[in-house]
């Protein structure tokens, strides 16, 4: 057949192509199933300690310690203050179990109670010890380097206002979308945005 021969079938690399996006599809299935279980067992896990279940609020404790130490640790700089604030936190969530309306999902609702706490306990108290102005085009330290820790970033970090500071946090640190930050901040969505690039400014240092 003329002209037949010179031809690229590319139907296998088509159908690997398919095969791949159906791969896809199906891994973002699981990991979305197993996050709707997840989330399912933390409303579970809080009407359990609403109802005064202890051991309920010590599952939560090992579910979200890790994460909300985390957190606290970046807002206040110190271990210690930040242990003391995750006890509050603790507290008030064995307190105030009640009050979740599923509005948002346990984990942001967990942030927000932390945040409040992380707020009351740092109020009047002096700001960590500051960085020099961070060079490159983008200031904001990396999800990598904030997950790691270490003085320097923590020191940078500190160069922010505490508003600012934990908005880098949640959305470098716990991949927070701008929404769940400004429902864990009970903020507008643009406010996030405005705070976000604040932090880059203030990083940068002047021009």
């Amino acid at each position: 057949m003329p002209g037949w021969a010179g031809r690229i079938d590319h139907r296998p690399r088509v159908r690997t192509a398919l095969v791949h996006a159906s791969d896809g599809q199906s891994a973002r299935a699981a990991r979305a199933r197993r996050d709707d279980r997840a989330a399912a067992s933390d409303i579970r896990v809080l009407a359990r300690i609403a109802d005064g279940d202890a051991r309920a609020l010590a599952d939560l404790y090992e579910r979200y310690s890790g994460p909300l130490f985390a957190f606290l640790y970046r807002l206040c700089g110190d271990r210690g203050t930040a242990e003391e604030i995750l006890q509050d936190t603790v507290m008030a969530v064995w307190l105030s179990a009640a009050s979740y309306r599923q509005r948002s999902s346990v984990s942001t609702w967990l942030f927000g109670v932390a945040r409040r706490q992380a707020h009351n306990r740092l109020r009047g108290m002096p700001p960590p010890i500051a960085a020099e102005p961070r060079e490159g085009p983008d200031p904001l330290p990396g999800p990598e380097e904030l997950a790691v820790g270490g003085d320097q970033v923590q020191s940078a970090l500190a160069r922010l206002p505490l508003p600012h500071r934990e908005v880098v946090v949640l959305l470098l640190v716990h991949d927070l979308s701008q929404r769940e930050i400004a429902e864990v901040l009970g903020i507008p969505v643009g406010t996030v945005k405005s705070r976000l690039h604040h932090a880059r400014a203030i990083l940068r240092g002047p021009a």
